[in-house]
């Protein structure tokens, strides 16, 4: 059975960079889309990217673009989100997540990993 295992989180300042790991287990990443969602405190969750099997990436959303870049490694069966220049607004806790299309219903999430941007 397909389980997502998810690290990286971690507190940082603003301007800084990290890279957030989605290892898949059980089952290979290949045939899968990846999204990445977020929750920020007292919100809901939302996709704000996605990478296809081909590589091509979805963006969601706007205020991540030209910051935010997913990169898959199927050999490794892990996909990664690579963050850079963080603000303050891109505290919370961060998923993946598996579907057969990025516009499609997400049914395998990790456990989420906590990002924290302050000074």
């Amino acid at each position: 059975q397909l389980r997502l295992v998810q690290s990286g989180g971690m507190l940082v300042q603003p301007g800084g960079s990290l890279v957030l790991s989605c290892e898949a287990t059980g089952s290979p990443l290949d045939p899968y889309v990846i999204g990445w969602f977020r929750q920020a405190p007292g919100m809901g969750r939302f996709k704000i990217s996605c990478i296809k099997t081909t590589g091509d990436i979805i963006s969601h959303e706007d205020s991540v673009k030209g910051r935010f870049t997913i990169s898959r490694d199927n050999a490794k069966n892990t996909v990664y989100l690579h963050m850079n220049n963080l603000e303050l607004e891109d505290t919370a806790v961060y998923y993946c997540a598996t579907a057969w299309r990025c516009e499609g219903y997400f049914g395998t999430f990790g456990q989420g990993t906590q990002v924290t941007v302050s000074s």
